[in-house]
């Protein structure tokens, strides 16, 4: 990992929200291996991250989450598909977002529908990453094993 992982000197500053947001969006779509050493662009030193399998603190983690992805999956990236940022002066935004993928020796792309609620610090970097998605439907029931299975508790439950 280099220097910008844990150093954030080389922030620009931004001045609103809606900057930040931009700013986001664009690191996001664009991210890759590489690019995930310039985390610290993004986010605090101690910022905290949670999704429906992680619940971590701090850059290192964070990048940990990350790279895990790109080990596990071919091709993964994300596509935001809307955001939302305050009015006011709070510094935070909501964005919905596709995250395409395809498991290891699978042909056939898979598509997680979620979204993201963000705060940003006063200098525009994300001190609070929440992500929301169902991890049931958008995940396990696309699983060759497991899907089937939770397709049919999901039946029953809605019957």
């Amino acid at each position: 990992m280099t220097q910008l992982l844990y150093s954030q000197a080389s922030v620009p500053s931004v001045g609103t929200p809606e900057t930040a947001t931009a700013n986001v969006v664009a690191f996001f779509e664009a991210l890759t291996p590489a690019s995930l050493d310039s985390l610290g662009t993004v986010y605090t030193v101690n910022a905290y991250f949670k999704d429906p399998f992680n619940d971590v603190r701090g850059l290192i983690a964070i990048h940990g989450i990350f790279n895990h992805m790109f080990v596990a999956l071919d091709k993964p990236r994300f596509i935001v598909t809307e955001s939302i940022t305050s009015g006011d002066q709070s510094g935070q935004c909501f964005l919905t977002w596709d995250f395409e993928f395809y498991f290891k020796g699978q042909r056939k792309l898979q598509t997680v529908r979620g979204a993201s609620h963000l705060k940003f610090t006063d200098d525009g970097l994300i001190d609070f990453h929440r992500d929301y998605w169902d991890a049931a439907e958008e995940l396990y029931e696309k699983l060759p094993v497991v899907g089937p299975l939770m397709r049919w508790l999901k039946q029953r439950v809605s019957s």
